[in-house]
């Protein structure tokens, strides 16, 4: 099968290369202004390796949630236990879930008690607007958890009075029901979200019920705009064999996540600034058997708060950016303890520009207050030289981090015990890379490298040990590098694109005195996604979507999807098909990920 594969993705590159051109297309991407760092700059600009999916990706894949989404994009290791996204982990270039930060219009929306909940709020795709990824050093510009990378959803503005409702069933018992209006009026707008999406399940104990609520609204937006930005995701859903126990098939696990932040922004000569408060909420309740609530039962609040001031100033040397943040979490917790953390940093950087313009130079510095581990200094510098309008070259070094979360320190279960005197976990990273963007296709390559210093791992440090306890015992150099290559063109002039992705990536673990691990690294070796996003007539559009993944211990598997989409109208209907050729895998923990399955759609826009 691999090797079939691989064949066939070469092959399909070879048509496209020689397809008629009859009409050049622009890189929309060009357009794009990067809103993930403090200063804004367009994506063909930037001197940091940042990768964007689009809406109209999102549209063209016949995806339903972002965790799918992200499994398109080299470089990103999204493990999922199930289907429609309902539960995942969010890995960058081998780091850990914990190791990698998720914001929603640039508000970090890190959980303190795990990063197993970075995704809970994942927003709907129907309100996504775009999915910035940032990778390696650059993300240092977002303090602790950054360790590996970042995550920015950004939402859609309300465009026009709209209303979109969208129907979809499949197999078992799949069923999703949403709804999402906008309108604009002359001094505000408003975009409403509300979505309910629940499944049997594809085995025992694997049904889930979800319910998502969101809103953004802009106030004020003729003068100083007031921004509000809220979301609300309930998860309830029986969780066989996760969190590395495959033997507990009936555990079950209920998430409530809320997000409420409150931004504008504010102009004045060379400066700008933009202030930014908000709330995170999450809500955990685990039940080791779902029948039997008392035999054993985890219940977790964890709440943050945080207030934001970034901003930049324009000068004849350049611009600088700056940020201070101040965040607090609160955890009350049945196996937690009832614990307090607060965060203060202060970032600076500025973008020094030479040579017309041709070859700039960012250097920058955090500075991180933590009330219960030690401060921390991190700097970086990045770099780029423009050889013309299309290429563009680049590197990045810097320090990231990452204070351990309150399950790696207070943790009590009967197979785990926490340890409250783990230290933060630090890398040096680096990377090299270039870009090379024209009006028909993106390229481009980056090797990296990365030092990681104090990594904690769950073990047993002499055979005698009953349960695992987490340890800074591990110094891991994980390197590699990526190709990404899209490319748009014209066929009996209708549009088509081809996107090719791959990463390598080999980790260097030092040897270390435990007898045992609980959870060794297992990160992708290799990583190969390929899709083409064609259209055949007018009006339909499909796509097909092929993934190589071979992981350290060598195991590997090959999955590919199929999606079609027929607009009449206002109306459009739509088919998604997964794991087509039935593969037979698992992302996480052993969970055998489903076979063959499809959702039928219907969705219709009221103007």
């Amino acid at each position: 099968m691999k090797n079939t594969m691989a064949l066939a993705s070469l092959v399909l590159f070879t048509l496209a290369a020689k397809a008629q051109q009859t009409q050049q297309q622009t890189d929309s991407l060009k357009e794009v202004i990067v809103t993930s760092s403090r200063i804004d700059l367009p994506f063909d600009k930037n001197s940091r390796t940042i990768q964007i999916v689009t809406a109209s990706d999102i549209k063209k894949s016949g995806v339903t949630n972002v965790a799918d989404a992200l499994q398109q994009v080299a470089g990103v290791d999204v493990r999922r236990q199930g289907v429609n996204g309902m539960q995942a982990d969010l890995y960058i270039r081998g780091g850990s879930f914990d190791q990698t930060l998720l914001l929603i219009d640039g508000i970090k929306v890190d959980d303190a008690q795990t990063g197993h909940h970075t995704l809970n709020l994942a927003l709907p795709i129907e309100v996504i607007e775009r999915i910035e990824i940032i990778k390696g050093p650059a993300a240092r510009i977002f303090g602790q958890n950054a360790f590996s990378g970042a995550v920015n959803i950004v939402t859609k503005n309300a465009p026009q009075n709209t209303v979109v409702t969208k129907l979809q069933t499949g197999s078992y018992g799949q069923f999703l029901a949403e709804a999402t209006g906008s309108i604009n009026l002359e001094n505000s707008s408003h975009i409403v979200h509300f979505s309910k999406n629940f499944s049997e399940g594809y085995r025992e104990n694997t049904d889930f019920d979800n319910v998502n609520i969101f809103v953004k609204s802009q106030f004020n937006k003729n003068k100083l705009p007031i921004n509000l930005i809220a979301s609300h995701s309930e998860k309830k859903f029986g969780a066989n064999g996760f969190y590395g126990i495959p033997s507990a098939t009936r555990q079950y696990e209920e998430t409530q996540a809320s997000l409420v932040g409150f931004s504008t922004v504010i102009e004045k000569g060379n400066f700008t600034w933009k202030p930014r408060v908000y709330w995170r909420r999450n809500q955990d309740e685990y039940i080791y058997v779902r029948e039997n609530p008392s035999s054993y039962r985890n219940l977790h609040l964890t709440n943050k708060v945080a207030a934001e001031l970034n901003g930049s100033y324009s000068s004849s040397i350049g611009v600088t950016g700056f940020g201070l943040e101040f965040s607090k979490y609160f955890i009350s917790s049945n196996r937690l303890g009832d614990n307090q953390r607060e965060i203060a940093t202060l970032f600076l950087e500025h973008r020094f520009q030479f040579m017309d313009d041709k070859f700039d130079i960012t250097p920058g510095i955090a500075a991180s207050y933590f009330s219960d581990f030690d401060n921390k200094l991190f700097p970086g510098i990045d770099g780029g030289f423009k050889i013309n309008d299309e290429v563009r070259v680049y590197g990045n070094i810097g320090y990231t981090y990452r204070v351990p979360t309150y399950t790696d320190l207070y943790y009590i279960g009967p197979q785990a015990v926490g340890n409250p005197n783990l230290q933060a976990e630090d890398a040096l990273a680096q990377e090299v890379g270039m870009r090379w963007n024209t009006n028909r296709f993106r390229l481009s390559l980056v090797g990296f490298n990365r030092n990681s210093h104090n990594l904690i791992d769950y073990v047993r440090v002499n055979s005698t040990d009953l349960v695992f306890s987490p340890q800074n015992i591990q110094d891991v150099n994980t390197k590699g590098f990526e190709i990404q290559f899209d490319y748009n063109f014209k066929f009996n002039n209708l549009d088509q694109k081809i996107n090719f992705g791959y990463t390598f990536s080999d980790d260097e673990i030092k040897k270390t005195a435990a007898v045992e691990s609980r959870y060794s690294i297992n990160s992708l070796m290799h990583q190969m996604v390929v899709s083409y996003q064609m259209q055949w007539f007018k009006n339909f559009s499909n796509s097909i979507a092929y993934r190589y993944m071979e992981r350290t211990s060598g195991v590997s598997y090959n999955v590919v999807d199929l999606s079609a989409a027929y607009k009449i109208q206002e109306l459009e209907l739509s088919v998604y098909a997964n794991n087509i050729f039935n593969t037979e895998y698992s992302e996480s923990s052993l969970i055998p990920m489903p076979k063959g399955n499809f959702l039928f759609g219907v969705k219709y826009t009221f103007k």
